[in-house]
C-alpha cells in the first residue's frame, strides 16, 4: 500500500468497501513516517500507540451492521502543533510550551475525531506561527520533499511537507498572512483558508485574533472540501465563530465554471514575480478560459495597504499574548520571531488603530469587487521555495505574503493549488479568491481547473 499515493476521497472509498483497512492504511503511514521523516523533520511529535489503538477501534466499528461510519471513517491525518490534542505535547513549535499537555481537544480536532479520522502525530511549524520559512530554532528546519534544500514555507510547513511526501492523507493547518496558502504552493499541495469565522479557533493556540485562521490541507480539492466539511461549523464558545448556516462543499463542486467570470489580477503589484510564476499563472487562466469562464485582466486596488495593515496586527498581536513571555524571558524566543515581536510591541496605539480602520474600509471594498467577478486568480507566492540558507525570515516574510495577506486581513475565503513547474522542478502555486462565504464557489472553481490538469498528480521524488 503506498500512502503516498492515495487520496482521501480514493481511501476513503477503499475503506468501506472493506478492500483496505484503516489499521493497514495507518501502518502505512507510519512507516513512511518512519522511512522519511529523520531526513525532512516534519514531526514535533510522533503519536504512533494513539493512531494504532484508534485505528484498531475504528477497523472494529466496520464490522458492526448497525455502525454508521463518519465522512473521514479510518483516513490518517496529522496536526499542525498549535491545536491542542488530548494527553498530546502540544508546543506550538516554542520551548514556552514544551510541558503544555492540554485535557481537551480542540473544537476542529473534535470534529476530526467525530467524523472517524485517525490522528499520526503533530507538525513542525515556524516558532509560534510567526513566519513563513519553517526553519525552526528549537526544532529543527522543516525540508522541502521536493528540494530538502529548500523551505517548505510557513507557518504551516510541517502540515505541507508531511502532506506532498505521502506521510499524511491531510493535514490541517493556521493562517494570519499565508500560513497555510505559502506552504501549499512551495510544497505543490492544496492548501485553503475558510472565510474568517468559518472554522473554529477554539483550542488553537494564537498568534493574531483578528487574522488568524484554521483551515486543511490536502492533496486535492476535493479532499480539502471533504475536510472543510469536517471541521466547519459554528461554536457558540469561540467569539471569533460566526453563525453562518453551514454548507455541503462537496454539492456542486463536480459542476464546472461555464459561464462564469474570472479576473486575473495584471496590476504591478501582482506581476513583481519569477517569470516562471507569471506564466504558469498566464496558462491557468488560459485553462479557466477552455473552461467556458470568460478571464478579464483587472487592477485588483489596495492589496499593497491591506498587506501593510496585516502585517502590522499580525505582530502586535503576537506581541500582545505573549506579552508576559517578551518581557521576562525574551531570550527563549528565536532572533527572527524575537525581532518581529518586538516590532509589534513598538506599534503606536494610533498605528495600530489605523490598521483596524483599514480592515474596516477594505473589507468592504473587497466585498464589493467580487459583487463583479466569480473568482479572483492571482499567483499564491511570487517565487518558488527558496534555499534554507537563504535570506533572514524576516525578509522572506514580506516577500512571501505578498499575494496572501491581503486576504487575512479583509477575511475573504483563498485556496492556493498547484499550477505548474519550474524547469528546475519546484511547484508553482495558483490562488484562488472568492467573496465571503463562498468556498462552495471557490472549490468548484479549483475542482474544475483540476480536472482540467494534472499538476496535482505530480509527486516528489522521494
Amino acid at each position: 500500500m503506498k500512502p503516498a499515493v492515495l487520496t482521501i476521497s480514493e481511501a476513503s472509498g477503499l475503506i468501506l468497501n472493506r478492500q483496505i483497512s484503516p489499521l493497514d492504511l495507518t501502518r502505512a503511514c507510519l512507516e513512511r513516517i518512519e522511512q522519511l521523516d529523520p531526513a525532512l523533520n516534519c514531526f514535533i511529535t510522533r503519536t504512533p500507540e494513539i493512531a494504532l489503538e484508534q485505528a484498531r477501534r475504528l477497523e472494529h466499528a466496520l464490522g458492526n451492521p448497525d455502525f454508521t461510519p463518519g465522512p473521514l471513517h479510518g483516513i490518517p491525518l496529522a496536526l499542525k502543533d498549535l491545536y491542542d490534542s488530548a494527553g498530546v505535547l502540544t508546543t506550538a513549535g516554542s520551548t514556552f510550551f514544551t510541558n503544555n499537555i492540554p485535557a481537551q481537544d480542540a473544537q476542529a480536532v473534535s470534529r476530526l475525531k467525530q467524523s472517524g479520522a485517525v490522528l499520526l502525530g503533530k507538525l513542525n511549524m515556524h516558532e509560534i506561527a510567526l513566519g513563513v520559512t519553517n526553519v525552526n530554532p528549537h526544532f529543527g528546519p522543516c525540508r522541502n520533499p521536493w528540494d530538502r534544500t529548500r523551505i517548505t514555507g510557513g507557518s504551516s510547513g510541517g502540515s505541507a511537507a508531511a502532506l506532498a511526501a505521502g506521510m499524511c492523507l491531510g493535514s490541517l493547518g493556521s493562517d494570519s498572512g499565508g500560513s497555510i496558502r505559502i506552504p501549499a504552493s512551495l510544497c505543490g499541495v492544496v492548501g485553503l483558508k475558510p472565510t474568517y469565522g468559518r472554522v473554529s479557533l477554539r483550542g488553537v493556540i494564537p498568534l493574531s485574533w483578528h487574522t488568524d485562521h484554521a483551515g486543511p490541507l490536502a492533496r486535492t480539492v476535493l479532499d480539502a472540501a471533504m475536510l472543510l466539511r469536517a471541521i466547519s461549523g459554528y461554536d457558540p464558545d469561540d467569539p471569533a465563530s460566526l453563525p453562518v448556516p453551514n454548507e455541503d462543499f462537496l454539492a456542486d463542486i463536480w459542476e464546472g465554471v461555464a459561464g462564469w467570470r474570472i479576473a486575473l489580477a495584471s496590476d504591478e503589484y501582482f506581476q513583481q514575480v519569477d517569470p516562471q510564476v507569471q506564466a504558469a499563472v498566464e496558462a491557468a487562466a488560459g485553462v479557466f478560459e477552455a473552461l467556458g469562464a470568460s478571464v478579464e485582466r483587472v487592477e485588483f486596488p489596495d492589496a499593497r495597504l491591506a498587506a501593510q495593515a496585516n502585517a502590522t496586527m499580525v505582530t502586535s498581536d503576537a506581541a500582545a499574548f505573549h506579552r508576559e513571555r517578551l518581557q521576562s524571558h525574551p531570550q527563549g524566543f528565536g532572533a527572527d520571531v524575537l525581532q518581529r515581536l518586538n516590532s509589534g510591541a513598538a506599534v503606536s496605539s494610533t498605528e495600530y488603530v489605523l490598521a483596524r480602520r483599514t480592515q474596516t474600509v477594505l473589507r468592504r471594498q473587497f466585498e464589493q469587487f467580487f459583487t463583479r467577478c466569480d473568482l479572483l486568480l492571482t499567483p499564491t507566492t511570487p517565487v518558488v521555495a527558496p534555499l534554507i540558507e537563504g535570506p533572514d525570515a524576516v525578509e522572506q516574510a514580506r516577500l512571501l505574503t505578498r499575494f496572501t495577506a491581503p486576504f487575512n486581513l479583509t477575511g475573504l475565503p483563498a485556496l492556493s493549488l498547484p499550477c505548474g513547474f519550474t524547469a528546475s522542478g519546484l511547484p508553482i502555486g495558483l490562488q484562488l479568491v472568492a467573496r465571503p462565504w463562498a468556498e462552495s464557489t471557490l472549490l468548484r472553481g479549483g475542482q474544475a481547473y483540476q480536472q482540467a490538469t494534472d499538476w496535482h498528480l505530480r509527486r516528489p521524488p522521494l
